[in-house]
């Protein structure tokens, strides 16, 4: 079988690569064309285009930036029809992969979609969308099952693939030393996200969160792939260091974490690392977030759970006063963390499936077969 695949983020490179491995298993001729990236492409796709030229987030970026996602829209279009796949996996990215499904689908070839975009939390009408260029949909959340039933789409929970690569995860031996930690200090995970526009606000705040705090020892999950300028702020401190690559291994190591909203917060629920979720942007981008969001929480934890399980702090709630008082909190107030803990049991069980990419590409084989 010949594959069309498009994954336009860095946890999509990661979760593609995966699936990719698991159809390898099932179709050892299989043949992989598309947007990727690093990973992706070690598992054997052939990158038409990186994801990390297609790093648009926030409702600002996208308007300022709608040039340059047509053209790849464009180039995607002439890639596919050059490239005659006999299916298009298509893996988060909404905006973009919206367009490519209804393309795909006029052109009658088969849609499989990995972990669709979120549109139970805002602008739902997009589930009829799904529902007309979708042939096949694996959905990551078991809520969304559910959610789908709604618009009689009947989608396959498989599982989610974080706790696919978290299960996988071997840790590094030498870590506390590598970084010149104290094993006996408390460590804290900063994980301020992967775009430049999370980073421009967050890493201030947690610049000052350092200062607050000489006696602990700050490691920052860095991204490789950012301008390094944007983590100025952190760097200046003499209690934070830097990793890169190694965020689970951190993960495994810290005693509580400070995490941008995204799906870091679940990893680090995995992990069973006390956190605090902070995010903040600008003025216009909350306000036209704050209108559309129809869901009670950001972080995929709480909405897993259907229940507050770990604060969260959003713009002007995200101070350094509240994220400091909280962080202390999950330091110090081991009752609060025993039942913190005990809730992210909970939600591992509920997502404890089998591995996801193992499940999709079962079901993708099979379906393609029998076609």
């Amino acid at each position: 079988m010949r594959y069309y695949i498009v994954a336009g983020e860095r946890s999509g490179d990661l979760h593609g690569s995966n699936l990719v491995k698991a159809i390898r298993k099932r179709d050892s001729q299989a043949i992989f064309q598309g947007f990727g990236g690093d990973l992706m492409e070690v598992s054997g796709v052939k990158l038409s285009v990186h994801y990390r030229d297609m790093a648009f987030m926030g409702f600002i970026s996208l308007a300022t930036s709608l040039f340059k996602i047509f053209k790849y829209i464009k180039f995607c279009k002439n890639d596919i029809l050059e490239f005659k796949p006999d299916a298009i996996i298509l893996i988060d990215y909404g905006g973009f992969n919206l367009k490519i499904a209804q393309f795909a689908k006029a052109q009658g070839l088969k849609v499989l979609y990995y972990i669709p975009p979120k549109v139970w939390a805002w602008y739902q009408s997009r589930a009829w969308k799904l529902k007309a260029c979708v042939d096949k949909m694996f959905v990551i959340l078991p809520f969304e099952k559910d959610f789908f039933k709604k618009y009689d789409f009947a989608v396959d929970y498989v599982g989610n693939p974080v706790l696919d690569a978290i299960k996988e995860f071997q840790a590094t031996p030498g870590f506390i030393q590598k970084h010149g930690l104290d094993p006996n200090g408390k460590i804290v995970a900063l994980l301020p996200g992967s775009r430049k526009i999370e980073l421009n606000k967050i890493v201030p705040l947690m610049a000052q969160i350092a200062d607050s705090n000489k006696d602990v020892q700050f490691v920052v999950a860095a991204v490789k792939t950012l301008p390094a300028a944007l983590y100025k702020a952190l760097k200046e401190k003499t209690n934070v260091k830097f990793v890169e690559e190694e965020t689970y291994d951190l993960l495994s190591m810290a005693h509580a974490a400070i995490v941008t909203s995204g799906t870091a917060t679940l990893e680090t629920g995995i992990f069973k690392v006390p956190q605090v979720v902070v995010y903040k942007t600008n003025y216009l981008e909350y306000s036209i977030a704050n209108f559309l969001v129809q869901v009670e929480f950001i972080s995929l934890v709480n909405l897993i759970a259907g229940k507050e399980v770990i604060r969260e702090m959003i713009q002007a709630k995200a101070s350094p006063e509240l994220v400091d008082a909280e962080l202390k909190r999950l330091l110090h107030d081991t009752d609060y963390v025993s039942g913190m803990k005990h809730e992210y049991e909970n939600v591992y069980k509920t997502l404890d499936t089998g591995s996801a990419s193992e499940n999709t590409a079962q079901l993708i084989t099979e379906y393609l077969q029998s076609k």
